[in-house]
């Protein structure tokens, strides 16, 4: 991962260390004086992260000493997470005693003195560790640089010297121009009659032409007509107001003074006679002081002045816009071949390299309609006559393509600007392939597995804080096509910020396909785009991988060698994936992965017995079994995974286990699918924790209690395929007292009438999706609807 997701890491394993269970079970076994120890060297060293200077010419120095303080921050985690596992064993077992014989102290169900002395052990080592690269830091005299800051003088001295450098011709931007000259030319386009000053926000990820569609904007004889003056400023991240202001100054007076109160005042004496537009292009900073002081400033303009804002995040749209933003989409093909024609070929040159234009047209498809990827690919191209000299740039990651593209820092530099834990969740998509559909649920899994997230705040989950996760980087334009279905959420990320991902990720995250050589000896994190990679490439190296993943629907792990070298070769693994895969049966020992989170046999149509010592994961937070139609009977022991928030259950079993079910107190999604035997669930049981439960193709099922009483945090409800399932069945006089945010009925014939439990949910509702469900009346179906649009 980056560099800065070290002191994340440090963050975590210090709070760890802070937490009470901690604390308690220090003291319990003698390692208390040891990990405290350890917690000032971890302060120490990451006081030590700040000043290692990030530039190329002390790179090689530098990047030995993160590579040390990584794997001692890893090595620390593991150390933890074992020392948690024990309190958690602990805790199951003290669960199944009485209050006579309960365990009054932790780890006596065990051997207190030889586990804390192995503890001891290791905590003196990693302290001994750290101290090393204390002092290798101190010998090397390390320098204190602000990272961020220095790249943005870059941008800044770029932005000088090209802000006005602006291409002749604007392709396929005509009907966005038009729209934006609408906006300006609009008497008062603002959604608030009372705001005399209208912003009028462009919002796009980079390269899309913001600048440039601003521009032609700009210099439209139309505009000239309507704004006694024009303004335009670039404005840098720091969002400096007093350097605005300067330059706002310097273009209404044509002087270039001090800023002063007396120049300010002048400046509000001349906007109040005078209608302005000004341009404030390319805004980074989301400081809500910063921009209520300048637009306090230019509000003091005549009626009619316009700000129009370019932005690359949607969040600073929202804050600044008071119209909805105008967002860019990429150029369309045609245009995009266009753009890319003009700048490969001399004028009418293209019709003499047939060959070339066929590989050219897989190249523009490739930059995804960005005017400038494209643009940056035309000129690489330029005067090259060779169709293997096309090729290389056809088959090549964008990224590994050597020279200048002109998108790519700028894309790298947007990722220096967000926080660390975003980082590190933003790399993990580099495991998938280009045009994945992600589901928030599944991703929010993953974050979770692998400590990514920080700590909830009081009354949040942790999928509140991966939900914020999500919206952050949907709101700086890391995530498009994002769809939002109430309380879970669907979303892309564009190729080439998934090519930015691979390309710093590459050292630990890999996506194994055919092409791949070898896999570097620190890898942490692997996915698996084909089926046949184990027995022919998959060769790996390193023992501290703690991610293996087989994304692509279809695609599943059926060499017997490759799961028994995951479960015993990787003692440290986060992530078990093994969806698509054609076992038969886990190997016994999987139940000594002590730092598993994630455990995934979706899909398997083979597996008929999973060994009950699954059942000693107690780390585990995700079990997933749906679509394992042979499945005999689920694991007996469930109710000791105490850690468990996602259950996925496909079973040939008549009645589940619905007692261990109801004692997993950290429960908050239950999938229930293809169990053809299961006649009725929940009778008598409670699930207070759960928030998202889901029902699919449960042919014999013909009772489902909702209330309430059984789901206290219900948000989420998804009834598919129950031919026999009555959801209005229940006493008369039984009150619901739902609060349900989104509902999905799909082909329900039993489904006549409107639900009580769905009418009293019409204060929260955010998401109603009725699909197949002939037999409802239509009249019904008409009021529901109608419901589900005011409760949006």
């Amino acid at each position: 991962m980056a560099e800065s997701s070290l002191s994340f890491i440090a963050d975590s394993l210090i709070a760890k260390i802070d937490s009470s269970h901690i604390y308690e079970a220090s003291l319990d076994i003698g390692v208390y004086v040891h990990l405290q120890s350890f917690q000032e060297s971890l302060l120490s060293i990451k006081a030590c992260l700040q000043r290692v200077d990030l530039e190329k010419e002390q790179l090689y120095s530098t990047e030995l000493f993160l590579w040390e303080i990584k794997h001692v921050l890893h090595d620390a985690e593991n150390m933890l997470d074992e020392f948690e596992y024990e309190i958690l064993r602990n805790e199951v077992a003290n669960v199944h005693v009485n209050s006579i014989t309960k365990i009054a102290r932790f780890f006596s169900s065990s051997n207190p003195f030889v586990f804390g002395l192995r503890m001891a052990k290791q905590v003196k080592e990693l302290d001994k560790r750290l101290y090393s690269c204390k002092l290798q830091v101190d010998k090397c005299g390390l320098r204190i640089i602000d990272a961020v800051g220095r790249f943005e003088n870059r941008r800044n001295r770029r932005i000088k010297s090209s802000c006005y450098s602006f291409p002749h011709v604007v392709i396929g931007r005509e009907e966005d121009k038009e729209i934006i000259i609408k906006l300006l030319m609009h008497h008062n386009p603002c959604s608030d009659d009372h705001q005399s000053l209208s912003v009028i926000p462009i919002v796009g990820m980079e390269g899309l032409g913001k600048t440039t569609l601003a521009h032609s904007v700009f210099i439209d004889k139309r505009i000239d007509h309507s704004f006694s003056f024009k303004i335009w400023v670039s404005v840098t991240n720091g969002f400096n107001i007093k350097q605005v202001i300067d330059q706002i100054i310097q273009h209404v007076t044509c002087t270039r003074v001090e800023v002063d109160e007396q120049q300010i005042n002048q400046l509000r004496n001349i906007l109040a006679t005078r209608k302005f537009l000004l341009v404030l292009d390319d805004v980074w900073n989301e400081d809500p002081l910063k921009w209520d002081e300048l637009r306090n400033l230019m509000s003091s303009g005549m009626e009619g002045s316009k700000i129009l804002v370019t932005t690359r995040s949607c969040s600073i749209a929202s804050m600044m816009g008071t119209i909805p933003s105008h967002t860019l989409k990429g150029l369309s093909m045609e245009d995009s071949w266009f753009l890319f024609e003009k700048i490969a070929f001399k004028e009418g040159e293209e019709k003499k390299f047939p060959d070339l234009i066929k590989v050219g047209r897989e190249i523009v498809n490739k930059c995804g309609g960005i005017p400038l990827t494209i643009t940056s690919m035309g000129r690489r191209l330029f005067s090259k006559y060779e169709i293997h000299e096309w090729e290389l740039v056809r088959d090549s990651e964008f990224w590994d393509l050597p020279g200048d593209n002109l998108i790519l820092p700028a894309l790298r530099l947007r990722y220096h600007h967000i926080p660390t834990h975003l980082k590190q969740c933003f790399e993990l998509f580099s495991l998938y392939p280009n045009e994945f559909v992600f589901h928030s649920s599944e991703v929010v899994s993953l974050w979770a597995a692998l400590g990514f997230l920080p700590s909830p705040k009081k009354d949040e989950t942790l999928i509140d804080v991966a939900n914020q996760c999500l919206h952050e980087l949907m709101s700086r334009s890391f995530l498009e096509e994002f769809v939002n279905f109430g309380t879970s959420y669907y979303f892309q990320v564009h190729d080439l910020k998934n090519d930015l991902a691979r390309s710093i990720a590459k050292e630990e995250c890999l996506m194994v396909s055919s092409i791949i050589q070898n896999i570097p000896g620190n890898v942490q994190h692997l996915s698996f785009a084909e089926d046949d990679l184990l027995a022919k490439s998959f060769i790996p190296k390193s023992v501290v991988v703690r991610t293996i993943l087989f994304p692509i629907e279809g695609v599943g792990a059926s060499n017997e060698a490759f799961l028994n070298m995951c479960v015993s070769r990787y003692r440290h693994l986060r992530i078990l994936d093994l969806s698509d895969s054609t076992y038969e049966t886990l190997p016994l020992s999987i139940g000594q992965m002590k730092h598993l989170r994630f455990l995934s046999l979706e899909r398997n149509g083979k597996i008929k017995r999973v060994p009950d010592s699954i059942c000693k994961l107690y780390n585990l937070q995700v079990l997933n079994l749906v679509g394992c139609t042979k499945l005999e009977s689920l694991p007996k022991g469930l109710r000791n995974l105490i850690s468990l928030r996602q259950l996925g259950i496909t079973t040939k079993e008549a009645v589940l286990p619905e007692n261990d079910i109801a004692d997993l107190n950290s429960l908050e999604t239950l999938n229930i699918e293809s169990c053809e035997n299961l006649e009725s669930l929940f009778i008598g049981i409670k699930l207070p924790t759960l928030r998202t439960l889901s029902v699919a193709k449960c042919g014999s099922l013909k009772s489902l209690p909702l209330d309430n009483n059984h789901f206290p945090k219900l948000e989420t409800l998804i009834v598919d395929n129950c031919d026999y399932l009555e959801l209005t069945k229940g006493p008369d006089d039984q009150s619901f007292n739902l609060r349900l945010k989104a509902i999905r009925l799909h082909s329900l014939p039993q489904l006549l009438t409107l639900p009580c439990w769905l009418q009293e949910s019409t204060n929260t509702l955010q998401s109603l999706i009725i699909v197949d469900c002939k037999n409802l009346e239509i009249v019904v179906l008409e009021y529901i609807l109608y419901v589900s649009e005011l409760s949006l």
